[in-house]
């Protein structure tokens, strides 16, 4: 078989084109994937660490929950004189510590309660004192003084200050209409209405406390590694969480002198 000039040109031809251009497409390959980008780095985002509400301090120990879904309280379980004396309390710290405007009418108000019904107390602080002599002896004003002043400083506790407040305002209209014969049946409603103020900010702390042991089980040794320990917690303890404050039930924050009542 022959072929003429022609045809062994063109045959030539396109050899010389499959090897100039078969190098070429193999590198052309080859640098299109060395261009393909890595797959990126994953973004490991570091929520912010939980708080405790109310700006309260962050190592309280909240007081054990009742049968009943409650929290232990020095307004649970007690007598209706003792009710109707707390309520007083309540009265009194309120009329002491709410903010102004609100707090020229709790006083107002506190004062026309204790002159309206000052015979009706005066037999409640007497029952209350029998109460504690029996259960004490000789000794009961001690741990009467004691208890008041946990009840007292539970009602200032500054981080539930403004519902307190709130509650106390609207106890101190409610108070207006009642008679000294129904004081201590008004006691057994309005305090308990006083204690869902508190109630409500137990919950909130536990759980806080469920939050912030999830993140630091999860996130704690990730955040110290890149930022250090968190605030409030030092180096040498940074694996564990700050000592609880042991606060007793009968209080959500600590013991002081009982708040005087206004003259």
């Amino acid at each position: 078989m022959t072929f003429g000039a022609g045809r062994i040109a063109s045959v030539l031809a396109a050899a010389a084109v499959v090897l100039t251009f078969a190098p070429d497409e193999a590198w052309a390959k080859k640098k299109r994937k060395a261009e393909v980008p890595p797959p990126p780095v994953p973004q490991i985002v570091i929520p912010q660490r939980p708080y405790p509400p109310d700006f309260s301090p962050g190592a309280l120990t909240m007081p054990a929950i009742r049968p009943d879904g409650l929290f232990e309280s020095p307004n649970r379980n007690i007598t209706p004189s003792q009710m109707l004396w707390n309520l007083r309390a309540a009265y009194n710290v309120a009329a002491l510590n709410c903010p102004e405007p609100s707090r020229t009418e709790i006083t107002t108000s506190y004062r026309a309660f204790l002159k309206a019904h000052s015979r009706t107390l005066a037999a409640a602080n007497r029952q209350v004192d029998a109460e504690f002599r029996a259960k004490y002896g000789a000794g009961f004003v001690k741990p009467r003084e004691q208890y008041m002043t946990f009840v007292y400083n539970g009602f200032a506790f500054p981080p539930t200050l403004p519902a307190f407040c709130n509650a106390a305002l609207a106890f101190s209209r409610d108070a207006k209409a009642v008679k000294s014969a129904n004081l201590r049946s008004y006691a057994a409603t309005a305090l308990p209405s006083i204690e869902i103020v508190f109630d409500d900010f137990r919950r909130r702390y536990v759980k806080y406390q469920t939050d912030l042991a999830a993140w630091d089980q999860q996130y704690l040794a990730l955040y110290i590694s890149r930022y250090g320990p968190p605030p409030g917690m030092t180096a040498q303890v940074a694996a564990i969480t700050p000592p609880a404050v042991t606060v007793p039930a009968s209080a959500p924050g600590g013991a002081a002198a009982p708040v005087p009542a206004p003259r």
